[in-house]
């Protein structure tokens, strides 16, 4: 009975078991099968799209800027060195090479270890399973994701050779400080290529995937030492590297630092602009996106703009004095020395030793050095902005030891004291071409002060307005010999009780005047008087063809004078009418951009003007700019814009020893607004100084002295080598002989006179009477002496 009872007990038993095994192989299968449902496709690690920064760069290639949160340049297998392959293997994976994916012996060993411990173990993730973590599946830690991971990573090797799978690694895995991927980490630990990375150095960046913060040779260089020297010895033991080099690599010091950024063209107004836009056509995905986008400036020009601007602005500031008061208030943060930051050029020194002509001092990074007293003598007390103190004498009058002070270095490597200039500028260049932005610059520091005044200050235009006043005035009956009485005139204002009375510059008169000498000297009253004359609206309607709208416009008087509102960006534009032959251009700074793999995904295509397009022609040539000015009306503006450098009120300029230089300086106001707006054949340029909260920049301190010295400094260098160009007359223009009076010919008897240009196409402009021969006349500035027999 006994035994019956136990064979039945043993039968059941049996049957149980057998039961509970098939279940659980029928259960163990449909989890299977779920979670093969579940599995990505392995085959999409053949078209990997690896998250790469939107990166900028100059039309000549110089890296502008990087936006994106990680830090990554892919590499082929084949371009990363073996050492650097040997460390990773040796660190991560030692058995890589032969296991097929998965090392069965580490999940056992971590298997063990957590029944015995309950803890999990870090064994047995071979680099294959951390592609499938890193590329497949979500960050979970779960049952359910490792047995996904060794499914995977089983197929990932059936489908794909070593050298793929640790090529994907290499280029995925994160390695601290933003960086992911083995090309973005040698950078940002040494400043290196992977070519230049020594055996120690690969061992470094080998031992950071383990915990990249806690092996971080920046923040724990102790820890990172000691896990390099592991994966040195694990490479020596695997026979990666030999007893010598092993040797060699364990003495080697930490050698990582931080690195300087591989920015290589400080433009960040530029980069800016560009990421906007960027952002606008593609959406936030472009900052992963690996975009290459090229800009049209170039580093020599942007570079030059850059000094430009700011030795501009520190001429302007130490004009007007050593601001005390902010050199106080600076040596109150003495104890935050080393925190204070640099601003545009400007260094934190603190003066540690004065001599009777020169003092010195040191910088925050310990450096000493010398300030001599001709770098220091400008520093007049500043009072206001039209009064300073007494000129110094002696160092001890203007510093005193443990002062902290701002210093710059100057392009001979002398140091200068110096001060945050409180007045702001902007400068752009265009090609007047097709409007290519040739170089940038939006404010003396973008990380001090993000606004763009190249492109978001809008300011009144002053005098600079004026060439568009004076087209408008040729267009309707007026020549450049035209007499307009420069004489005091009030004009009807309802908000003035005695009406508006505008003035001079220099509060005199000149009575009869022609156009020419009225736009070289800048004279309000005549630009005034044609405004009156010509009336509003034609005005306007003419601005409108160089680009302007009507909101900028003013439908008054004061138009004459530059009331109206306009960027740096539009005072470009419209001057580069007068440098391409009368064509509105359409400035633009991006020319292409490209995929991280290099395939084109965008052209600019600008219109463009055109030197051999009739103005009666019916139809422009494809791709022309519309034309704003016949050829005959230009020519004649750009005679008398040439005038303004020669004679006028950018004399200035005539320091550059060319005769093709025009412009035309702009003042507004109690000197807001200070402007130069100038150009070549090659280049319209503008460059405005003024304050943001549009105070007073001081008396004197007018666009031909506050202004036109930063387009000088561009220029000088933006025209090295490009000849000179003449002003060859169209076909329209003949040149005449008129009297003193500049009313008509000269008789016989009348004085000297002078040569001028006059439209054809106007027949009812041109003087009649024909001049003896035997006259003498006195030249323009800008007339072809070899052409005087012929043309007249």
């Amino acid at each position: 009975m006994a035994k019956k009872l136990l064979f039945k007990l043993l039968k059941w038993l049996a049957f149980s078991l057998a039961l509970l095994a098939v279940t659980g192989m029928i259960g163990s299968y449909l989890f299977y099968k779920k979670i093969l449902e579940e599995l990505p496709d392995v085959n999409q690690l053949k078209e990997v799209h690896y998250q790469i920064p939107l990166q900028i760069f100059s039309k000549d290639g110089a890296l502008i800027a990087e936006f994106g949160e990680k830090k990554r340049t892919p590499v082929t297998i084949d371009k990363v060195p073996k050492n650097l392959i040997h460390a990773f293997i040796s660190a991560e994976d030692d058995s890589f090479e032969t296991h097929p994916g998965v090392d069965y012996k580490g999940i056992i060993r971590a298997a063990i270890q957590l029944a015995l411990t309950g803890k999990k173990s870090q064994g047995g993730s071979t680099i294959t399973m951390q592609v499938t973590r890193n590329f497949l599946l979500t960050s979970e830690k779960t049952f359910t994701r490792k047995i996904k991971e060794i499914i995977l990573a089983l197929q990932i090797e059936q489908t794909f050779s070593k050298d793929k799978i640790l090529e994907l690694y290499l280029n995925k895995i994160y390695l601290g400080h933003r960086s992911y991927g083995v090309v973005a980490a040698a950078q940002t630990y040494f400043g290196k290529s992977l070519d230049d990375l020594t055996i120690a150095e690969s061992a470094i960046i080998a031992g950071l995937p383990k915990a990249p913060s806690l092996f971080n040779p920046f923040t724990n260089e102790a820890r990172a030492l000691e896990r390099r020297n592991y994966v040195l010895r694990r490479m020596h033991e695997l026979n990666h590297i030999n007893a010598e080099e092993f040797e060699t690599a364990l003495k080697q010091p930490n050698t990582a630092k931080p690195q300087k950024s591989n920015i290589t063209l400080p433009a960040p107004f530029v980069a800016e602009m560009v990421r906007k836009k960027i952002v606008e056509q593609y959406g936030e995905e472009a900052y992963n996106s690996g975009m290459r986008v090229y800009t049209t400036i170039t580093q020599p020009l942007q570079t030059t703009a850059n000094r430009a601007l700011r030795n501009t602005l520190h001429a302007y500031d130490e004009r007007h004095g050593y601001r005390y008061a902010a050199h106080t208030a600076l040596n109150k943060k003495k104890h935050l020395f080393t925190e204070l930051p640099a601003i545009g050029d400007c260094l934190p020194a603190i003066v540690t030793q004065l001599g009777v002509d020169a003092a010195i001092a040191q910088l925050q990074n310990g450096t000493a050095i010398v300030i001599s007293w001709e770098n220091m003598k400008w520093a007049k007390r500043y009072i206001s902005r039209d009064a300073r103190g007494a000129e110094p004498e002696y160092v001890s009058q203007v510093l005193k030891n443990g002062d902290v002070i701002y210093v710059r270095q100057l392009e001979d490597q002398s140091w200068r004291l110096a001060q945050v200039p409180e007045a702001e500028g902007a400068f752009v260049a265009l090609n007047p071409y097709n409007g290519a932005v040739l170089a940038l610059a939006g404010g003396y520091d973008f990380y001090n002060n993000k606004f763009n005044r190249a492109v978001q200050s809008i300011r009144q235009p002053g005098s600079g307005f004026k060439p568009v006043i004076y087209t408008a005035a040729l267009e309707n009956g007026y020549t450049a010999a035209t007499l307009v009485n420069d004489a005091p005139i009030v004009i009807a204002d309802p908000s003035q009780a005695n009406g508006w009375r505008p003035e001079n510059y220099n509060r005199k008169f000149r009575g009869p005047t022609p156009l020419r000498t009225a736009l070289k000297k800048s004279i309000n009253m005549i630009s005034v008087r044609i405004l009156q004359q010509i009336g509003v609206n034609k005005a306007i309607e003419t601005a409108l063809r160089f680009g302007f709208t009507e909101n900028q416009l003013p439908k008054t008087m004061s138009l004459a004078l530059g009331a109206g509102k306009a960027t740096p960006m539009q005072m470009a534009r419209l001057y580069a009418v007068f440098a391409n032959g009368g064509f509105l251009i359409e400035p633009f700074f991006i020319e292409r951009i490209e995929s991280s793999e290099g395939e084109l995904l965008f052209q600019t295509r600008p219109l463009h003007s055109c030197s051999t397009c009739a103005a009666d022609a019916p139809f422009l040539e494809p791709g022309t700019a519309p034309r704003s000015i016949s050829p005959q009306i230009n020519f004649i503006m750009n005679s008398m814009l040439r005038d303004v450098v020669q004679s006028g009120t950018a004399t200035r300029a005539k320091v550059l020893g060319r005769q093709d230089l025009a412009g035309k300086t702009g003042t507004t106001n109690d000197q807001r607004d200070a402007w130069f707006n100038g150009y070549t054949h090659t280049v319209s340029a503008t460059a405005w100084i003024g304050f943001d909260n549009t105070s007073p920049l001081g008396s004197k301190e007018t666009g031909g002295a506050a202004a036109l010295p930063m387009w000088i400094d561009f220029m000088r260098y933006a025209l090295e080598g490009i000849p000179e160009t003449t002003l060859t007359p169209p076909d329209g223009i003949i040149k005449r002989f008129i009297g003193a009076n500049y009313a008509s010919l000269t008789p016989e008897t009348a004085p000297p006179g002078t040569w001028e240009y006059f439209d054809t196409t106007r027949p009812d402009t041109i003087p009649n009477e024909i001049s003896p021969k035997t006259s003498t006349p006195t030249s323009n500035s800008n007339e072809d002496k070899s052409s005087v027999e012929t043309l007249f």
